[in-house]
């Protein structure tokens, strides 16, 4: 990925995506709690992919903002469509390109007619800013080839200090739907569980392969760890994610912020 620099000539969505590169990609850690959930999230992504998908698979960036999983996965052979609602955004991405197979797709990728054209759809930190997340999972799951996957991650509602609604126990989800889509966690309408990701997958003809749950209390920079977290060695802060991620179910539900799901058509 080629290294670029700040321009004040940018337009404003260009250095808005330059603010969150300088913590994804460059190194920046005046924010650890978020530099260390996105390591985390990134490390599970490729991961999970990487585990089903063959180096010339086609993969869809569901919402790909700045390009960084697009761009990571075209360095490692993948044929990647990098998709979202903001076109100005393509030129931006191109400038930090250097190797791999990019294709670009702006507007709602749901009237683009990816239709069973994908090996691996994914949509990260997308579906909690929807306000119908299982029509939008179906959706998502029309565009995936038979026996083809769907990598998800989203914030955990299990977090013991999540105070969003769940998804389930709401009668009447369309009255979100005037701030949907909406960026970052002011943009958060529902934080899904485990239980009601399996539901929603069900509807959409999929199962789930394999779920992680990740980012702890501490490596996400809540409860006034952020104060620590910037003079803390990141092998100890390693340390401590591995060892929470080692503990039963019940309690990684309760400490991890985040949680990563592979599917497959059923």
């Amino acid at each position: 990925m080629q290294t670029i620099k700040y321009q004040d000539n940018w337009q404003k969505s260009w250095k808005e995506s330059y603010t969150y590169d300088l913590m994804e990609i460059y190194g920046d850690r005046s924010c650890p709690g978020y530099v260390y959930t996105y390591a985390n999230r990134k490390k599970h992504i490729l991961e999970l992919i990487q585990k089903v998908a063959q180096p010339g698979d086609k993969i869809l960036d569901v919402a790909a903002a700045q390009g960084n999983f697009t761009l990571s996965l075209a360095e490692l052979g993948y044929e990647v469509t990098w998709n979202d609602l903001r076109e100005d955004l393509v030129d931006y991405v191109k400038l930090k390109w250097e190797h791999g197979s990019i294709h670009y797709a702006p507007g709602n990728v749901f009237s683009l007619g990816f239709e069973s054209e994908f090996d691996v759809v994914l949509v990260a930190e997308i579906i909690e800013h929807v306000a119908h997340p299982d029509q939008f999972l179906q959706k998502i799951a029309r565009m995936v080839k038979p026996k083809g996957y769907i990598v998800l991650t989203t914030p955990n509602g299990e977090y013991f200090q999540n105070r969003l609604p769940k998804f389930s126990d709401c009668a009447d989800p369309s009255k979100f739907e005037a701030i949907q889509f909406k960026p970052n966690s002011d943009g958060h309408i529902f934080l899904l569980y485990l239980d009601e990701i399996e539901v929603l997958a069900n509807k959409a003809n999929l199962s789930i392969m394999e779920n992680r749950l990740f980012s702890n209390t501490i490596t996400n920079g809540y409860l006034k760890s952020r104060i620590i977290l910037p003079v803390m060695p990141i092998k100890l802060v390693n340390i401590g994610e591995n060892l929470t991620q080692s503990l039963p179910l019940y309690w990684q539900k309760k400490i991890h912020t985040s949680m990563a799901v592979l599917l497959t058509i059923s």
